[in-house]
């Protein structure tokens, strides 16, 4: 597709994602279909493959997401966070989701057209790899020293009604001597 006159000297002639500069593409990002430049980003053929074909990611090509997701336009920042997502179990992808910062309606415009199936869910699993879910009640396998605090939280202590930390499966939250404390799966068992 030509570019229009906005979106060519908003990238400099260069893909967005990657800074490639051979074809370029508008690339519109969903649920907008139509040619408004705010609702497009410009990539290269090779990002536009990858996006047209979600069934091969390609981790490696998308390391370039390190230095697009901090673009100042919102169409970009939607992909880059789309993308993340669908690669955070790469921990690369994960620590620059952490970083990634969007504005509220930024936010909502990506989880909004973002294709939900495509995003991994997260399981949290105990030491025995039991499946965890909110409100659970676990055991501590091991005596854990709290940090913030003064005191350790003994094994065999009961932890009810967990919060699972959302893109993490390492951790949950939960309450030991009324405070509440970040405790890794590892050293929790699932209460029958």
């Amino acid at each position: 597709m030509i570019l229009s006159a906005s979106l060519n000297s908003r990238c400099d002639e260069k893909c967005e994602l990657c800074t490639a500069q051979d074809k370029l593409y508008s690339f519109a990002i969903a649920p907008h279909s139509d040619d408004f430049p705010d609702h497009n980003v410009v990539v290269c053929q090779q990002c536009h493959e990858r996006l047209n074909d979600s069934s091969t990611v390609d981790p490696n090509h998308w390391r370039c997401l390190n230095d697009s997701m901090w673009s100042q336009v919102p169409a970009v920042q939607v992909i880059v966070w789309r993308l993340l997502n669908q690669l955070n179990t790469e921990p690369w992808a994960q620590d620059l989701l952490d970083m990634l910062y969007l504005e509220d309606d930024t936010l909502a415009w990506a989880k909004t057209g973002a294709n939900q199936d495509s995003l991994p869910t997260v399981d949290h699993k105990d030491s025995n790899g039991a499946l965890l879910k909110d409100g659970d009640t676990v055991t501590l396998t091991k005596d854990l020293n709290v940090k913030g605090v003064s005191f350790t939280a003994k094994r065999g202590t009961a932890v009810r009604n967990i919060s699972l930390v959302e893109d993490n499966p390492e951790q949950l939250e939960g309450r030991v001597n009324g405070t509440q404390i970040v405790i890794l799966t590892k050293f929790v068992k699932r209460a029958n």
